[in-house]
């Protein structure tokens, strides 16, 4: 009577088991089931769209004849058309080192004051992260609007400090557009990459660099030899967004300039071009839907290689370094 007892408690124990696991699997995949039909439906869709639209010909929105890699080869060695590419290309290039230069190591600079903790820290913790959390597009307009050439506040303040040489039509030259916009989009994100700094900082042992005090070495050995190489991973994170931010660059531009790169294609980039490509403008035309569905693949190849080669080659200094 007790072996039978025993039995029956031991299968009653493993269908409870198997109850719970089921109910765990079901609860998974409820929690998986949304992300994973977002992805399907927002993400490999379109990208499988992309691929299919850039091998056909279009006539306006009427698919025409199987054309293979035409497009590619239109995109690519048109004398036009490639003009147009590797110009945006040339301009993203630009955005990119900028952005490294001035806005991250303006953060990692920033990063490094806040983590000393000086009075009010927590409230400039917040003032520099403000700007990230505002929409691209009022920022456009706002600096748009601050760089107006004849009641624009940066023209205005110049002249009343008596540099009137200055007071340019900052978004009407070609030697000034990008660079004004880089700095716009620098005051607008540059929060983002401080605050993954200022924790990778927090993360250090306080030991290590206390230990390096007592050694005897300044800050700036300190910044070099230690915290440096232990916020890899924390730079590793901001250099491959970083990469596909400036590779994926539209709303600045479009915004503070125009759809054709305005002035005379100098703030020109992938995004813009794709966009005007596959759905017309006046450099453009009318729309193609097969070219920029070749230039959407494009970008995505190139984004895609060289995120995990930066990604991997990163990932390798950190256990250098480590």
């Amino acid at each position: 009577m007790s072996l039978a007892s025993d039995h029956d408690i031991d299968l009653i124990y493993q269908k409870s088991l198997r109850k719970r696991k089921n109910m765990r699997r079901l609860w998974l995949a409820f929690l998986l089931l949304p992300p994973i039909l977002m992805l399907l439906i927002f993400v490999f869709l379109p990208m499988a769209s992309a691929v299919l639209y850039s091998v056909y010909d279009w006539k306006g929105l009427v698919r025409g004849e199987f054309i293979g890699l035409g497009n590619y080869y239109d995109v690519l060695f048109k004398p036009r058309e490639s003009w147009f590419l590797f110009n945006a290309f040339k301009n993203n290039v630009v955005v990119f080192i900028s952005l490294m230069i001035v806005q991250n190591g303006l953060a990692l600079v920033l990063a490094l004051l806040l983590a000393r903790k000086p009075a009010g820290y927590r409230f400039y913790q917040v003032v520099i992260f403000l700007p990230v959390i505002l929409s691209t597009v009022i920022i456009g307009f706002q600096w748009k609007l601050f760089l107006n050439p004849i009641f624009g506040l940066v023209n205005k303040f110049l002249r009343m400090v008596d540099l009137d040489m200055w007071a340019l039509p900052w978004l009407g030259l070609p030697e000034t557009a990008l660079g004004s916009m880089i700095l716009v989009n620098t005051w607008h994100w540059v929060g983002f990459p401080t605050l993954v700094f200022l924790a990778a900082i927090h993360r250090i042992p306080k030991d290590l660099i206390e230990a390096a005090r007592l050694d005897g070495a300044n800050e700036w050995r300190i910044a070099r030899d230690i915290i440096w190489p232990l916020m890899a991973p924390a730079v590793t994170i901001i250099v491959v967004l970083t990469f596909i931010g400036s590779f994926n660059w539209f709303e600045i531009p479009f915004i503070m300039g125009s759809l054709e790169g305005s002035p005379a294609y100098s703030t020109d980039t992938l995004g813009l071009l794709f966009y005007r490509t596959a759905f017309g403008s006046v450099s453009a035309g009318g729309s193609n839907f097969g070219a920029g569905s070749a230039l959407a693949v494009l970008i995505f190849i190139f984004i895609f290689t060289f995120s995990i080669i930066v990604t991997k080659y990163l990932t390798s200094r950190e256990i250098e370094m480590g």
